[in-house]
């Protein structure tokens, strides 16, 4: 089931609209539970879609499978540990997106095993569930590991404020700008390229997946 494939659109929107805003919604939470308004100040502790879209970022999710929304607004001064604080909001993101792909992945998996379901194009409520739960899946393993990646504005170079020196995070982020724009031209120019970085990480984070859903699936056969 290739998610370039027209006809899979009616999987494709609703996994992309739900995930990206699970994904920014689990910033603005954590960020507030942390003691900062800013996101809930300005409507970005929801679920809603249409306050979290970034329409290049959807593109890309649309033509590449992986992608962005528009940042949430955060203020570290509000935390009690700055580093910490920002560290624990970018990373809150990209887990809530495995989380909801281990979500997916347990009757993905148990169709898989029970009706020998692979890429079903029928429209009974068995294989609609099975392809909404493979692009659930796809997606959201993708947009976890795009995002971690340390490359400004991603979450990842968040996490790097956690572990560089300060001087040295400082530093960089007087590149952000620059490193940003080249990392944008990769995407388009050579997004095989992205995907072969990507790959290793997909995999581990596949495995550590299904290591959980698997006995819980054979649990229910």
């Amino acid at each position: 089931m290739l998610l370039g494939d027209p006809g899979n659109v009616i999987y494709l929107i609703p996994a992309i609209l739900i995930s990206l805003s699970f994904h920014e919604f689990s910033h603005a939470f954590v960020s507030y539970k942390l003691g900062d308004p800013t996101a809930k100040n300005m409507g970005r502790l929801t679920l809603n879609p249409f306050k979290h879209l970034d329409i290049l970022g959807t593109i890309m999710l649309l033509v590449a499978r992986f992608g962005w929304a528009k940042p949430v607004p955060i203020n570290p001064m509000y935390y009690r540990d700055r580093r910490k604080g920002v560290m624990l909001v970018s990373l809150a993101g990209p887990l809530s997106n495995v989380l909801l792909a281990l979500a997916f992945s347990v009757p993905m998996l148990y169709i898989q095993a029970k009706y020998g379901i692979r890429g079903a194009r029928y429209f009974d409520a068995t294989s609609i569930m099975y392809n909404l739960s493979v692009f659930f899946y796809v997606i959201n393993i993708n947009l976890a590991v795009f995002n971690i990646l340390p490359v400004p504005p991603l979450d990842g170079s968040k996490i790097l404020s956690a572990v560089l020196p300060p001087s040295r995070y400082y530093k960089l982020l007087q590149y952000e700008n620059y490193i940003a724009v080249v990392f944008l031209l990769i995407v388009f120019i050579f997004p095989g390229l992205l995907y072969k970085i990507m790959s290793p990480f997909i995999f581990v984070i596949e495995l550590a997946v299904k290591a959980i859903a698997v006995p819980i699936v054979r649990a229910l056969l």
